[in-house]
């Protein structure tokens, strides 16, 4: 059987874990599909932290592969790939919300006088921008202070966000796994947390019988996860430098960690999602769902 190539970013375990663990057990070779899980793009370093997201790209960072076509298929937040099929001049879409249903938690250093959201008034939240800890801040933040009170900045990656805390460069950030167990492990002191969608973005040569082959993967790893998730966790442990804080398995809670079958990413959804962006500033209000999105999941 000759196998369909299909080149991924391999971006963190939270959102890439049903990936590995497909590739683990032979599952996409099974469905006829060569994935590659391409090394991400760098972070761009970040000397001083950046108050307008105009100035950052949506495609930096990890998500750079996509868009220089290096990638056909690139998984990230429900805001972002959005913002990305906006963007994009490669003609990428939203095809599939994505298995991972993460979580975003905004901390502070063990010595902060913040307890509370509310305490985050006027105080710098290192975020990435374009990315799920800048979209989730904001939401998180939203219904405990007003517009003008939440000062999110970019930051740079999870690990450079981490150090510009521990640092005293920012008064906050916001953090996925493994890094919120990093937090916890030293002490920091979680404010707030929300769990969020994210999507699957990708390129025309990724077609509904490619995709579907995927899928079918892509859902027989979840459902092995979902058996038992632990014998995974090294992915997360090894994303974390242990000259910051050394990870175990058991330091996890497993309740963080959410996978599902992916599904349609729905009009309502979008135009809801949609509307908040425009509200904020974060995109222009000249997309349209069909535009944005073409839903190449199938239900089963």
């Amino acid at each position: 059987m000759t196998l369909k190539k299909v080149r991924s970013v391999r971006s963190g375990a939270i959102f890439t874990l049903p990936y590995l663990v497909g590739l683990e057990h032979g599952y996409f070779a099974e469905e006829g599909i060569d994935l590659e899980l391409v090394a991400p793009g760098s972070y761009d370093a970040v000397l001083k932290p950046i108050e307008e997201h105009e100035l950052v790209s949506s495609f930096g960072g990890i998500s750079k592969p996509f868009e220089s076509g290096d990638v056909s298929l690139y998984r990230a937040c429900e805001w972002g790939q959005i913002r990305r099929s906006h963007d994009s001049t490669r003609g990428g879409q939203i095809i599939a919300k994505r298995a991972s249903v993460a979580s975003q938690a905004i901390f502070v250093r063990p010595d902060s006088d913040v307890k509370h959201p509310q305490g985050l008034a006027g105080k710098t939240v290192g975020v990435n921008f374009h990315h799920g800890s800048h979209y989730l801040a904001i939401q998180s933040l939203e219904g405990f202070l007003e517009q003008d009170e939440i000062k999110v900045v970019h930051a740079g990656g999870p690990a450079e966000r981490f150090r510009k805390l521990r640092d005293g460069e920012v008064d906050a950030v916001a953090l996925m796994e493994p890094w919120t167990t990093a937090a916890e492990k030293l002490g920091y002191v979680l404010v707030t947390e929300a769990f969020y969608v994210g999507s699957e973005i990708a390129s025309a040569d990724v077609d509904p019988e490619t995709f579907a082959a995927v899928d079918r993967a892509v859902r027989r790893a979840v459902k092995k996860i979902n058996e038992d998730i632990r014998p995974y966790l090294r992915h997360f442990v090894a994303e974390v430098p242990e000259d910051l804080v050394k990870l175990e398995p058991e330091d996890f809670r497993l309740g963080r960690l959410r996978y599902v079958d992916p599904e349609p990413y729905p009009e309502a959804e979008f135009e809801r999602t949609y509307r908040w962006m425009v509200k904020w500033g974060l995109i222009a209000p000249e997309s349209t769902f069909t535009s944005i999105v073409d839903n190449r999941v199938v239900t089963v």
